[in-house]
């Protein structure tokens, strides 16, 4: 069975200049999702939205705009914008677990309400060619709410179905239930792709064994700590290259300088690169004095410092584990 694997978008990441950079020094993704757009009640697309899904931000990568919203009308402008810089999918976000979105009856907040699920997957496949695919959870408050949409959704031709298998109210917080994602895989027609704690080779793997019919993997997290995961599972390799560390350099000095042009002033990249660096420091050998590092790093001379210093310090350590 071939294996696909895609990059679950995270909001305030996974934007083109990390996807580009990420594409360009690792690869192992197949397909790369776009952080959801939201319209905040106004039919307008931010700049940064529009950057992010500009085709020429986006010449080598397969790139899936995203949408996060709860109104039909916002659901067609943005199919229109997508479609307009010629993209033929959209994405709908019904997994955001944070609860500023669920409040307001969004992300995985609206997935125990299937009449207006009906209603915006009605409107869009009737006033447009859109693919739709989804993105969910299992739920906000329980993992049977996901169950209860199913009947709508096999009413439509959705491209997929990816699942996180978490309820919203957890956030990332404990396990995932493989229990719930197996009822899901019974209860619907459509293709499903699995998301959820995909950290290692081994987790991918025990997944896998797992779902036999599953071939679609989403990585969200697990890819930025770790940017060599995808191609390691796609070369069922547990060993990282040798100039594993040098590659990484690489990488973090490519989306340093795009970020630092980006943003103004020393405080939103030094904001922008810990933000990074929660994740990168989980692989490295000491997480917690390398986050701690950055932490202390006062300016960017000095950040820049902590960085080699934590490079130095891993080259010198072996470099698989």
């Amino acid at each position: 069975m071939s294996l696909t694997l895609l990059s679950s978008p995270l909001q305030g990441f996974t934007d083109f200049r990390f996807r580009n950079a990420f594409h360009r020094y690792f690869g192992g993704i197949d397909t790369f999702y776009a952080p959801y757009i939201r319209l905040n009640g106004k039919l307008k697309i931010k700049q940064s939205y529009q950057n992010d899904l500009s085709p020429e931000n986006n010449t080598t990568l397969e790139v899936i705009p995203q949408v996060m919203t709860n109104d039909p009308d916002e659901f067609m402008f943005v199919v229109k914008y997508v479609q307009s810089l010629g993209y033929k999918e959209l994405n709908w976000n019904l997994g955001c677990p944070y609860p500023m979105v669920t409040k307001s009856g969004m992300g995985s907040g609206l997935i125990c309400n299937p009449t207006r699920i009906n209603e915006i997957l009605h409107k869009a496949h009737n006033e447009s060619d859109i693919v739709v695919s989804m993105k969910m959870r299992m739920g906000y408050e329980n993992a049977e709410e996901i169950l209860h949409t199913f009947p709508i959704l096999d009413q439509y031709p959705l491209k997929n179905i990816a699942i996180h298998a978490r309820i919203g109210k957890q956030l990332y917080k404990g396990p995932v239930d493989l229990d719930a994602f197996e009822k899901c895989i019974d209860s619907t027609k459509h293709k499903l792709y699995y998301n959820g704690d995909i950290t290692s080779v081994a987790a991918f793997k025990a997944v896998k064994e797992r779902f036999t019919t599953i071939d679609h993997f989403m990585i969200g997290r697990g890819l930025i700590a770790d940017p060599f995961l995808p191609s390691m599972i796609k070369n069922d390799t547990t060993e990282y290259p040798k100039d594993r560390w040098d590659i990484f350099a690489e990488f973090h000095d490519t989306i340093y300088q795009q970020y630092d042009e980006y943003l103004s002033g020393p405080t939103p990249i030094k904001m922008k690169m810990l933000g990074f660096w929660e994740y990168f420091s989980q692989t490295t050998s000491n997480p917690q004095k390398t986050y701690k590092a950055i932490k202390k790093a006062s300016n960017p001379f000095k950040y820049r410092q902590a960085v080699n210093q934590i490079i130095n310090t891993e080259k010198k350590v072996k470099n698989s584990f």
